[in-house]
């Protein structure tokens, strides 16, 4: 491994950032923040240029008018995210090339009768290349495109919603307080039997319990226009879970069961099973969290599958928030040569290797709106190959 290499250039990615934290120290944050981060687009945010009782609103804010019957609901709001990552992984291709991207969200909220959340996620950005490691947004065209939307609502002191290019696992409570940048064990091992695709129609429920019992279900669909939703030539998942939370030794934990039936392209259903925990302290200054993940896959005439996770967090190191994680990079099965053999020969849902990766991060917020975040890892690959090492910097602005 190269880590020592990757630890040497950690100093120029951070380098890189530099110019930014110094022009922002120039700025008084503190007005800044009286800004909310959340804005209200009610009746004067948006002039309608169709009525004659209002103007066309300028670039300077001339035209905006005191009263006007149409247009955004006063309950909506909207927040904004800004993410810039620069970072390399050796051992690929691009041979220790540096990159930088981007990705840019819109969230937009609306409430109708005060209970229940309209929530619309528009996304953009460029990331990929060497920074894939970093959950960044992603279109090819680096247009802005609608990320999910859900409808979210009370019935009978359960919670319900449905929406599309939502997770079904949506309204799950899994276990983990691990709160890493990295984008292969931020599942923390709960990978399949949450059935985050994140693509199609998605619906689920939950009811939370006054003795710290709650218990959730979710579906989420892929069928096209011609298979349809919930049919045999369809894709189509469905999850249940419990979870529990309580105080235990000057802290509080929580434990959590998800089971999940997730059919495959080849119209099989295999069964998945995660099992979550996690304590945390009183004080989050010296002792950190531990959080814990186990998940098992069976199906008829297939290899079993495997998944695990732990993560340590202090939440108070410092004046930021220190992890450290090591987990399997997505499921394995038993290889050629024994179980977690790494082997170049694998066989789909027969033999998938054991890949191990480890994890560093320290995130650290230069005020309200702006965070950063420096992630360094290791990842396993099959025999033949160099492990990859990875140093990457990420800085979001939230407004």
């Amino acid at each position: 491994m190269k880590l020592f290499k990757s630890l040497l250039v950690a100093p120029a990615a951070l380098g890189l950032l530099a110019p930014v934290a110094a022009n922002a120290s120039e700025v008084n944050f503190n007005d800044v923040s009286n800004y909310s981060r959340e804005f209200e687009m009610n009746s004067t945010t948006f002039a309608n240029p169709s009525s004659e009782s209002t103007s066309t609103l300028l670039a300077g804010g001339e035209g905006l008018v005191d009263e006007y019957d149409g247009g955004f609901s006063e309950t909506t709001t909207a927040s904004f995210s800004v993410d810039f990552a620069t970072g390399y992984e050796d051992g690929t291709d691009a041979g220790d090339s540096l990159g930088a991207y981007y990705g840019f969200q819109i969230d937009l909220n609306t409430s109708f009768t005060g209970e229940d959340s309209l929530d619309v996620s528009l996304d953009g950005g460029n990331s990929g290349g060497q920074v894939t490691e970093l959950d960044l947004n992603s279109t090819t065209s680096e247009a802005l495109t609608v990320d999910g939307v859900s409808y979210t609502f009370p019935v009978m002191g359960a919670t319900v919603f449905v929406g599309d290019n939502m997770d079904g696992s949506t309204l799950f409570s899994t276990a983990c307080v691990y709160g890493g940048p990295g984008n292969n064990l931020d599942d923390c091992g709960n990978g399949s039997s949450a059935i985050g695709s994140g693509s199609g129609t998605a619906l689920g429920a939950s009811y939370a319990f006054d003795n710290g019992i709650a218990v959730a279900v979710g579906y989420t669909g892929a069928g096209s226009s011609s298979s349809g939703l919930m049919t045999k030539e369809s894709n189509d998942s469905v999850a249940a879970q419990i979870a529990y939370t309580g105080d235990l030794f000057s802290g509080s934990y929580g434990v959590s069961f998800t089971g999940a039936n997730v059919e495959a392209s080849d119209n099989e259903g295999r069964n998945y099973y995660g099992f979550n925990g996690y304590w945390t302290p009183s004080d989050s200054g010296a002792i950190p969290s531990i959080s814990l993940g186990y998940e098992k896959g069976t199906a008829q005439n297939v290899t079993d599958t495997r998944q695990w996770f732990a993560g340590v967090q202090w939440d108070e190191a410092g004046p930021g928030t220190l992890g450290v994680a090591v987990g399997t990079i997505g499921a394995s099965t038993d290889g050629p040569n024994g179980p977690g053999t790494k082997s170049a020969s694998v066989r789909p849902h027969d033999s998938a290797p054991e890949l191990v990766m480890y994890e560093l991060f320290y995130s650290y917020a230069i005020n309200d709106g702006m965070t950063v975040t420096p992630l360094i890892y290791t990842k396993e690959t099959v025999t033949g190959s160099d492990d990859l090492t990875g140093v990457m910097v990420k800085t979001s602005f939230s407004f």
